[in-house]
């Protein structure tokens, strides 16, 4: 997959398929992207990251808030000046909020963070220094760590069939270090040298404006989820290289905006997969694909059932489980059901 890169020097601490214009090589050198929804502590941490040791290049910081409740907008203005907010006054979902962006970035790379990802210091030079070397590479993300500094698998393989089947098995959770039964994660990598993967999760990823223009923005058609393993199969079709890169080092807390909304944001990553599905394997393969999540999820569904018969009282998890495989067998069936109309759009990233 590709031809090798070379590693710099370690440092710590619309549409969907338009292009963007070419830029000026005079204008800035960096520029962040930051998608919120209700993400006001998590934002403020981010950007605090950011702002505590700036690289030694230029950048600028621009974030979507999108149509937050929480005070996320006020927070920003208030205490981040310098940063450019853009205001939506709806939810606009994490693809199309990026693209809003992206549209207006100057930067020769434009980094897309998640709100809840912590950035050490030196992470976005390398990042940039990395690019600067290696001109194959379109895309190039860091090593990302857990809160409690444990490694967070950021690496994926493209959608299969079987790698489906292994995961809605539970073939992937059994076997994490084999290749062959791991499912789409890399955890059998250790994430300990510079990889050319299939696909880097989207909770932070530097990206060429001039690959952007090529490839095309994010497609608006996958609300939340999905929008990162589309975007790099586009990415490596054109001919530019994905690559992890672990000279570079950030903090994601992954889960925290999504847990209060295990229904709705179960939903929507089904429909993104189906979408996925769609778009790049036709209808055999979606057919395949719908047969696997429809089976796995009512096995989900039977399973809880008869657990909660067996119990005088139906555990939490159990009644979660129950709910999600529900809503996603009836989303199944349902063009009302996926949650592009409710009020969780920002992924933090699988």
């Amino acid at each position: 997959m590709g031809s090798s890169v070379k590693a710099c020097p370690n440092r710590i601490g619309l549409q969907p398929e338009a292009k963007l214009k070419p830029i000026s090589s005079t204008l800035m050198d960096i520029s962040v992207v930051i998608v919120a929804w209700n993400a006001k502590h998590y934002l403020e941490l981010c950007l605090e990251s950011l702002v505590a040791a700036p690289p030694r290049r230029s950048m600028e910081i621009i974030v979507v808030d999108n149509a937050s409740s929480d005070g996320t907008a006020e927070m920003v203005e208030a205490r981040f000046h310098h940063v450019k907010l853009i205001r939506s006054s709806e939810n606009l979902g994490f693809a199309k909020g990026n693209n809003l962006a992206i549209r207006q970035c100057q930067g020769r790379y434009i980094a897309l963070v998640n709100p809840d990802v912590i950035v050490f210091s030196g992470c976005v030079d390398a990042l940039a220094d990395f690019l600067d070397q290696n001109p194959k590479v379109g895309n190039v993300g860091p090593h990302v760590l857990n809160p409690d500094m444990t490694l967070q698998s950021t690496c994926r393989r493209f959608p299969t069939l079987w790698n489906n089947f292994c995961s809605a098995t539970g073939l992937a959770a059994k076997f994490m270090n084999s290749r062959l039964f791991a499912g789409e994660h890399m955890f059998y990598f250790a994430h300990d040298r510079v990889l050319p993967v299939d696909v880097l999760v989207g909770c932070f990823s530097m990206i060429r404006h001039e690959t952007f223009n090529q490839v095309g923005l994010l497609d608006e058609d996958l609300f939340m989820y999905g929008d990162d393993v589309d975007w790099c199969r586009r990415c490596w079709k054109a001919g530019w290289q994905v690559v992890f890169f672990p000279g570079a080092k950030a903090i994601h807390d992954r889960g925290k905006t999504t847990a209060p909304y295990p229904v709705r944001f179960a939903v929507a990553q089904q429909k993104s997969v189906l979408h996925y599905w769609r778009k790049h394997h036709g209808s055999w393969g979606s057919m395949g694909i719908r047969s696997i999540i429809f089976v796995h999820h009512l096995v989900r569904y039977g399973f809880a059932v008869l657990a909660g018969l067996a119990r005088a009282k139906q555990s939490a998890h159990g009644d979660v489980r129950k709910q999600v495989s529900g809503a996603c067998l009836r989303a199944m069936f349902s063009d009302s059901a996926p949650a592009k109309a409710s009020t969780a759009a920002q992924s933090t990233s699988a």
